[in-house]
């Protein structure tokens, strides 16, 4: 299929996406609907769950596997809404709706993109579109149930919104459960050891400490200590302070690296919630990358964490539309934009794949 029909065949299939709610594990619509689509286009489906993938048509088992992937749920659409959130409408080169920009516009580009090289048999790579579910909500039901599914990968192209520009890094995300442990005592007498005294000690290291590897993309590893509970009542020296610290990683740490640098310094219990969300990167120098570039592209590093944070292997974080619409009200993506992403894929594509 030419450009133009994978054009207009994306933009009505997320047309379509935007009348079924797609929430974040209520995306069995969309699955069916995507599903459907691919089907129709002679293409062998998988699904697990609310996710749906399929392979090229002459996918070749020698051959390493590049992964297209972005995600079909969607945030709830806000109270500030002045339309229909589920009725897709065009004025002029916006198309609005929830979840349009982010990330149905990546979504249906990349699979326009699979189409346009599914046939083809002479491609050095296979190719592998997978549009999966939980993603706003970092759900276990998402691509990170369907990785064991798709084999070894390559690297990946995740579809967020960045405006096509090239998302080289992601910060990882942990989240950080603290709990500094004292004696209880009555506060009118020298009795007990205050457990708030301790865990001030410890948050002033949060709050001062610096790794000693700064990235040149993000610089610093940032800690934030974001709340904090002790006590229950004025004249009882307390047990047990608890804080909650945010740790955004950089690419030059693993999340397990930072943790147990943490744990050295600190005398609280330090608990993560997940260790799962971590920095991702792929090499300015990749082959995917420098096909960006000869584009007119930019590479920086994303402050947002994506289904990205779940991936091993290499990964560029590349979409339609603007990461500063996302969960806004009256969500719309450019027409032109969908257009242009289309073109982009298809064009790096052929730099690694021909």
């Amino acid at each position: 299929m030419n450009s133009e029909g994978l054009y207009q065949d994306a933009v009505e299939l997320l047309k379509a996406m935007i009348r079924i709610p797609s929430l974040s594990k209520e995306e069995a619509g969309t699955a069916d609907l995507l599903a459907k689509f691919l089907t129709e286009r002679g293409v062998e489906v998988h699904r697990k769950k609310n996710n749906v993938w399929a392979f090229n048509k002459y996918y070749d088992p020698a051959k390493p596997t590049i992964l297209l992937n972005s995600h079909h749920d969607t945030v709830k659409p806000n109270s500030a809404y002045t339309r229909d959130p589920f009725e897709p409408s065009i004025e002029g080169d916006r198309l609005y709706g929830l979840g349009s920009n982010d990330a149905g516009a990546s979504g249906v580009s990349l699979i326009a993109a699979f189409l346009y090289y599914n046939d083809r048999s002479d491609l050095k790579y296979n190719l592998c579109v997978a549009i999966t579910a939980e993603e706003e909500n970092s759900g276990h039901d998402g691509l990170e149930c369907v990785i064991p599914e798709l084999g070894p990968l390559e690297f990946a192209v995740v579809g967020e919104p960045t405006l096509m520009q090239l998302a080289i890094a992601e910060r990882g995300l942990m989240v950080l459960d603290c709990t500094a442990h004292g004696r209880a005592g009555h506060a009118a007498r020298e009795e007990g050891d205050n457990a708030i005294y301790k865990a001030m000690k410890d948050i002033e290291w949060f709050r001062t400490f610096r790794f000693p590897k700064v990235s040149d993309l993000f610089g610093a590893v940032k800690m934030s200590v974001t709340i904090i509970s002790a006590g229950t009542q004025h004249n009882v020296v307390p047990a047990e302070c608890r804080f909650t610290v945010d740790v955004r990683v950089t690419d030059r740490y693993t999340n397990e690296e930072v943790l147990d640098i943490i744990r050295q310094h600190v005398a609280c219990d330090v608990q993560p919630r997940s260790t799962r969300l971590r920095p991702s990167s792929i090499s300015p120098d990749h082959p995917i990358v420098r096909a960006g570039i000869a584009l007119g592209r930019t590479t920086y590093g994303s402050p947002t964490t994506s289904d990205q944070a779940l991936l091993d292997i290499p990964s560029l974080k590349l979409g339609v539309g603007d990461s500063a619409r996302s969960h806004s009200a009256d969500e719309f993506v450019h027409l032109s934009e969908i257009r242009e992403g289309i073109d982009l894929y298809i064009k790096m594509l052929a730099a690694v794949l021909e």
